[in-house]
């Protein structure tokens, strides 16, 4: 396996090296710290960073790095002369990967980059590794500095692990290290509140077990017959700066009942949420903008959280009636199959059951992916009537109002109630449209 990530130390000139690299190969320059000579490459399937020493020495420079695993090298000349060369292991690295340790060499570099925290419990859960107890210990004394970082680089290790096969257990380890709730505050109200029959779980063990119930659902989507195919195929749809659709699925399991901790009520009796997807859309926006996730994956966000209860309430209303199918297909529009998604898992965490479990006897999650071809297809036609009709029909200026009878119309249109512009005038004067 050629690899797609390299890192170069070199003693100095980092930055002039990469400029020089990018030259030669066609790549693109980017220079992370110029301050610190940090340089990265950017080719086509891969990337190159260089770095300057941070010691009088490679051997200094590796033992100041975060982890004895990364604190490894071999001298580039040597490799490609011999196509072999001996490994610098300042710290014991070698003895490490043999062992399955993750450690820290030096804990005084976790309070120099608070970070590493967060990749320590990267590095664990991707690379088969275990914390040492030591540095998991430093790494919960370090938790707090975290909130101090850049948001843009703990973004970035959270999408990694919200792209893992095993996002949950990944969140668990965060959050027995003191991370998830210096990331994502509102966790621990979440895990204090209760919730009645018949939920088993508090908000927060619920909440995970849904990322739980997404990880496996994600891993097995083919089972989802006949749609599998095409839902995993939308789920690694990009919403911008490498987000997959996937991992915003998973960030709203987490967070679609973030907002039930402020809105528990006990009304005759009864505990009950009233609201907590709508101000739970408004805290997950919040979220998303602290952690500068691209604006698209935003949108996804909220309007997951925003409608996670509508499948529950259709199913509740017993029959499906064209009209609210209509309204379901044109709030959603291209976030509809990862709402029923994210509807299946929330299902299952309830009681920890299987969301393929779930899934048999999900009729109307099934019939609703079974119209979301149909209900793109109605949507993407033309419309029957105008703003010029509207306002010419009743006298009305460019305004909300003009708005409103368009979406009126629009509405009958899809549900096949009109078929041309005087049906659908016609429609709007018989249904109240006049002013």
């Amino acid at each position: 396996m050629r690899p797609t990530d390299l890192d170069v130390a070199v003693q100095s000139g980092a930055l002039d090296i990469a400029r020089r690299v990018a030259a030669r190969l066609g790549g693109v320059f980017v220079a992370l710290d110029p301050e610190r000579g940090a340089a990265r490459v950017l080719v086509p399937g891969g990337c190159l960073d260089v770095t300057d020493w941070r010691a009088a020495t490679l051997e200094g420079d590796l033992a100041a790095r975060d982890f004895t695993v990364n604190a490894l090298a071999v001298p580039v000349g040597e490799l490609l002369r011999r196509g072999r060369a001996r490994v610098i292991d300042p710290t014991g690295g070698l003895d490490d990967l043999r062992a399955r340790r993750l450690r820290t060499h030096d804990m005084r570099v976790l309070a120099e980059d608070p970070l590493r925290t967060l990749r320590g419990a990267r590095l664990e859960a991707t690379l088969g590794l275990h914390l040492t107890p030591a540095t998991a210990k430093a790494i919960r004394a370090a938790a707090g500095g975290l909130a101090g970082v850049a948001a843009e680089r703990v973004r970035d290790e959270l999408l990694a692990l919200l792209a893992l096969p095993r996002t949950a257990r990944a969140l668990r380890r965060l959050d027995a290290l003191g991370l998830l709730a210096v990331i994502v505050p509102e966790v621990e109200a979440m895990r204090a509140t209760a919730q009645p029959a018949p939920h088993r779980f508090p908000v927060l063990e619920h909440s995970l077990r849904t990322v739980a119930g997404a990880d496996g659902l994600l891993l097995g989507l083919r089972e989802l017959r006949p749609f599998g195919e095409e839902l995993a195929a939308h789920m690694t749809e990009e919403l911008g700066g490498d987000v997959r659709r996937g991992q915003v699925l998973k960030l709203a399991a987490l967070l679609h009942d973030v907002s039930k901790p402020e809105t528990r009520r006990i009304i005759d009796g009864r505990v009950r949420f009233f609201e907590h997807d709508v101000i739970g859309a408004a805290r997950a926006r919040v979220i998303g903008e602290r952690l500068k996730l691209p604006a698209r994956a935003r949108g996804v966000l909220e309007r997951l959280v925003r409608h996670h209860l509508r499948p529950m309430h259709m199913s509740a209303a017993g029959r499906l009636t064209p009209r609210a199918r209509y309204r379901f297909f044109r709030d959603l529009r291209e976030d509809t199959r990862d709402l029923l998604l994210l509807s299946l898992v929330d299902a299952a965490g309830v009681t920890g059951a299987s969301p393929l479990a779930v899934w048999r006897r999900a009729a109307l999650i099934r019939d609703l992916l079974g119209g979301w071809a149909e209900a793109e297809t109605t949507a993407a036609a033309p419309p029957l009537l105008r703003g010029e009709d509207v306002m010419a029909r009743y006298g009305l200026p460019p305004g909300p109002a003009v708005g409103d009878l368009l979406g009126r119309a629009r509405e009958a249109q899809d549900l096949g109630l009109v078929r041309t512009r005087e049906e659908a005038l016609a429609y709007l004067d018989s249904s109240g449209g006049a002013p």
